[in-house]
């Protein structure tokens, strides 16, 4: 798909001015020349035009607000000055994978006084004795070159970064299913030891009242035998008395 139908594609309809991300990766350019784009993007911040087959950025439409530019696998090696003029406030620019073999083709980019990184990763440039020191000597204002600062930091993720804010600031945080799972079990295990220990105390007085019924029919039986035993010395007494009347 060429560039110019991409574009329109991306927009759905929407006015230029309301577009702030545009992607139009893998499409094909028109003879290496940007196309498609117009001074209407007043608000875009994001640009990709990766692999679309890029040689020149003459056509390169005015962008004031744009802040990051992807420009990885394409055919440039030079006009990197329009930079300055169209994109006067980019802060990140990739341009890894393009034709640039000298300091010179990069030295346009001095004029960029806000481009904080910058990415030539697998550019013939970055073969060149002291690549390094050389770029960052050039472009003072560059704090990471192809991901990493002059002391081999690494740069930060700022998609990462982007992803925390959106943690932050979103809606609060929900609870994990394994701690729900957690504190579900630890209310199950204190009903059921409730449950255990009220069954335990209906048992010991249940035990109490056998204990209680064993003792009260001892009782009884011992007080039948006593009964029948005083029934018995009432009767011989009463023999006794009769056969002293026969006498």
């Amino acid at each position: 798909m060429d560039m110019k139908k991409r574009i329109t594609l991306e927009l759905r309809n929407r006015s230029p001015a309301e577009i702030v991300e545009l992607v139009v990766d893998n499409s094909r350019s028109a003879d290496g020349e940007v196309e498609g784009l117009t001074d209407a993007l007043t608000e875009l911040e994001f640009l990709s035009m990766v692999n679309v087959g890029l040689s020149s950025l003459a056509k390169l439409p005015s962008l004031p607000k744009l802040h990051k530019l992807e420009l990885s696998d394409n055919n440039l090696s030079g006009s990197l000055e329009t930079l300055s003029e169209k994109c006067p406030n980019l802060t990140y620019l990739n341009l890894s994978g393009n034709k640039i073999k000298e300091l010179s083709n990069v030295e346009a980019l001095q004029n960029l006084k806000s481009l904080q990184s910058l990415d030539l990763f697998n550019c013939e440039i970055t073969s060149l004795e002291d690549y390094r020191e050389s770029v960052f000597e050039l472009l003072p204002q560059v704090t990471y070159l192809d991901g990493f600062d002059q002391e081999d930091n690494e740069a930060p993720d700022s998609e990462a970064d982007d992803e925390d804010e959106d943690g932050e600031d979103g809606a609060a945080p929900t609870r994990d299913y394994d701690e729900e799972d957690d504190e579900d079990e630890d209310e199950d295990g204190s009903e059921g030891g409730e449950v255990g220990l009220s069954f335990q105390v209906n048992r010991n007085d249940q035990d109490d009242d056998d204990d209680d019924d064993e003792f009260g029919e001892e009782e009884d039986d011992q007080a039948g035998i006593q009964g029948e035993k005083r029934k018995r010395e009432v009767d011989d007494e009463g023999e006794d008395d009769e056969d002293d009347e026969e006498d």
